[in-house]
């Protein structure tokens, strides 16, 4: 592993130590939504309500006066996820006698959205940060050596009879391969569920399976190093944690990682490169191949009790609108895990995670207990994490109330061979 050009190099995880410099270059308050680009809206939103208990929550679509793409806005308590596809790659819009009216987001351009769907089947487009000021986070990012995607744009919330019922700006950079850093700051009372004009449907019952928020996005890409200097240098976010291929691989594969974070420490963005020399290619590399270069691997999602989240995703794992998830690998993972874990979980739980395939680590603060699905779309390259972390507890700033530190448990070291060994096989029934 070399040496960046801002002199960071990788020290392992045993070797690095923690430290909050609180350095963010802009206020960043934590996670507001991630934007998938696919070929088909409905059926995807569909797929992802169903398989993770999501409802839909605001639309923008031919029915709203948007003739260039249909886009539906899914949510589970504090966790968004919105799906956009385009009305085909000419010029003539849909539906509204042939003019588009209302297209709430200024960058979604129809041919754009088409080559990043021919290049990367459904993918995650935008991993979306709320900010205290979309304007100033943009202009400092810039300052500092940013890609720009999209200038701060101010988007007005109108009802039909004109009257402004909010306002938002949003504002785009590379983050890495085709995935921007979007922010989204608002003002004037605006309270949608995603972005100004977007025709909200609360009148859908509300589903959910217990999925609070996104824990942290996870990256790809080529050189570690080289995209965790560019990230930190726009951003001011400070590093989190890391892991070499000496701590988390196995005899077959393995990769570098990082994780970088914000100065509360719930945007967390863990980025992963291939490492080389071993038996089997890396599933880094892999994903690399089949995504046609960087993008966003998989998105690790929180919830406060994993049991009966887990539950009630499996109810629809054999039905085409579930996901199946990876089991563990090796036949004796759950024979000594008390003795490893010790009794941060009853007898009760024991015998839950090991009915559902979940698997559990720890670290000098609390535990994790987690599960990964398998890919979700038609390519090994998109996956999603379940997980839940147990202690960690602490005081709010000025106030009586709980919260959990971010990151409690660590990110699965103990796993990450478990879960190498469970991708290795999966692998191993394709012909790729």
């Amino acid at each position: 592993m070399t040496t960046s050009a801002s002199g960071r190099k990788l020290v392992g995880h045993a070797n690095f130590v923690r430290c909050n410099p609180l350095s963010d270059a802009f206020e960043c308050v934590g996670f507001d939504h991630v934007e998938f680009w696919c070929g088909d809206a409905t059926n995807a939103a569909s797929r992802f309500g169903v398989g993770l208990g999501m409802s839909l929550r605001a639309k923008s679509d031919a029915s709203t006066g948007n003739g260039i793409y249909a886009s539906y806005a899914m949510k589970s308590h504090d966790l968004t996820f919105v799906f956009t596809a385009p009305y085909g790659d000419d010029e003539r819009a849909v539906g509204c006698g042939g003019s588009s009216v209302n297209v709430p987001h200024p960058g979604n351009e129809r041919g754009a959205m088409m080559r990043f769907f021919e290049r990367h089947g459904l993918a995650a487009r935008a991993v979306g940060l709320r900010v205290g000021d979309a304007r100033a986070a943009y202009e400092e990012a810039m300052k500092r050596g940013a890609r720009g995607v999209l200038e701060p744009t101010e988007m007005r919330h109108e009802k039909h009879d004109g009257c402004v019922m909010g306002t938002q700006i949003i504002s785009e950079v590379e983050l890495y391969g085709d995935v921007v850093l979007r922010f989204v700051s608002r003002a004037d009372g605006f309270d949608g569920d995603f972005l100004c004009n977007y025709e909200a449907t609360r009148d859908v019952p509300s589903v959910s399976y217990g999925l609070r928020r996104l824990d942290h996005a996870v990256g790809n890409v080529h050189n570690l190093l080289e995209t965790v200097d560019y990230i930190m240098k726009i951003t001011g976010f400070h590093e989190f944690a890391e892991f070499t291929a000496e701590d988390i691989g196995t005899i077959d594969s393995g990769l570098n990682s990082m994780v970088l974070a914000n100065n509360n420490e719930y945007v967390l963005l863990p980025v992963n490169e291939p490492t080389f020399g071993t038996k089997r290619k890396s599933q880094i590399q892999t994903y690399l191949e089949q995504n046609n270069g960087p993008g966003l691997q998989h998105l690790a999602l929180k919830t406060d009790d994993i049991f009966t989240t887990v539950r009630e995703m499996r109810k629809y794992s054999h039905m085409h609108g579930g996901f199946d998830f990876q089991a563990p690998a090796s036949d004796d993972y759950y024979k000594h895990l008390k003795e490893k874990i010790g009794d941060a979980l009853t007898d009760e739980q024991y015998a839950l995670v090991e009915e559902l395939g979940l698997l559990v680590d720890k670290d000098d603060q609390g535990v994790l207990i987690q599960v990964f699905t398998k890919p979700v779309g038609d390519r090994p390259t998109l996956f999603l994490e379940i997980i839940q972390r147990v202690g960690c507890m602490r005081k709010k700033a000025d106030t009586d109330e709980l919260e959990q530190v971010a990151g409690c448990g660590g990110f699965g070291k103990g796993n990450f061979s478990e879960l190498f060994k469970s991708i290795e096989a999966y692998e191993k029934t394709l012909n790729i």
